[in-house]
């Protein structure tokens, strides 16, 4: 079970939808003051209210774009600024797109790193430096499979999670003295609606196994919560990844490029 002091709160970003609301409805279960974030204001009203009732939480919403400059200082202001200290950061916003890198239209490319690497690196950058100065506290970072090795046609998206995984590994260790728990929770396929935002088949067309949002948020916490740097939510996907460990480097990228090529709707 995930704690924060009394007189504090949790704020979890890409909480509209998915991992980050599955993420934030279990934390609205053992009443954790939330605030939520994502783009769309009715989406954060609905689940606000929804999780108020069944759980009596108190939740509150920001809705905002966190791919535009200066939205994360804008949710830092919100929170932190504002004397409602943060113990836990939940950073769940982020999509990505399956094809060439050459037919990504550019102004989307420029979005997904913004969302993707930016804000989270802004967003654990600021709220860290807070929860250090406290001696407490605790982020969850939201990469991905794909952060293990490159992979053609998912190359932007395998890259920015490949920097969130790096990045967070790295902070667990040097936070970890500080009193903070930096975590990297790294989902294969899963039940969401990133196939549909990312152009690509979902898991039928594939070998790979799904989870739920509700699974994957689970082990997330949990994770957090037992202190462990990374975790990997499927024992199919920790088999995979550990066998391309042991494999040539140039084999894995030949590898995906065959199966992302074909994953493309």
């Amino acid at each position: 079970m995930i704690r924060v002091a009394d007189g504090t709160w949790a704020v979890v970003t890409g909480a509209s939808s998915g991992i980050g609301a599955a993420i934030a409805e279990k934390l609205a279960a053992q009443k954790v003051p939330l605030v939520l974030v994502a783009r769309s204001a009715e989406a954060l009203s609905e689940q606000a209210a929804a999780w108020r009732k069944r759980h009596g939480a108190d939740v509150e919403t920001l809705p905002l774009d966190l791919s535009r400059p200066g939205a994360a200082a804008v949710l830092f202001d919100a929170t932190e600024g504002r004397g409602r200290p943060v113990d836990l950061l939940v950073n769940s916003a982020g999509f990505g797109w399956n094809g060439p890198q050459a037919e990504f239209e550019t102004a989307r490319f420029l979005e997904l790193l913004a969302l993707n690497v930016v804000a989270t690196a802004e967003l654990t950058h600021r709220f860290l430096v807070a929860m250090r100065a406290r001696r407490r506290g605790a982020i969850l970072n939201v990469a991905s499979t794909s952060a293990f090795f490159p992979q053609p046609f998912f190359a932007a998206y395998g890259a920015s999670k490949a920097f969130i995984l790096a990045f967070t590994h790295a902070l667990h260790e040097e936070a970890k003295r500080d009193g903070v728990t930096v975590t990297a929770l790294c989902p294969g396929y899963t039940r969401t609606r990133f196939y549909q935002v990312a152009g690509m088949r979902g898991a039928e067309g594939t070998p790979f196994p799904e989870m739920t949002a509700g699974r994957v948020a689970q082990l997330g916490l949990d994770a957090l919560g037992k202190g462990r740097a990374v975790v990997v939510t499927h024992g199919l996907d920790r088999l995979w990844i550990a066998m391309t460990r042991i494999l040539p480097r140039s084999l894995p990228p030949r590898l995906a490029a065959a199966f992302f090529a074909r994953t493309r709707l």
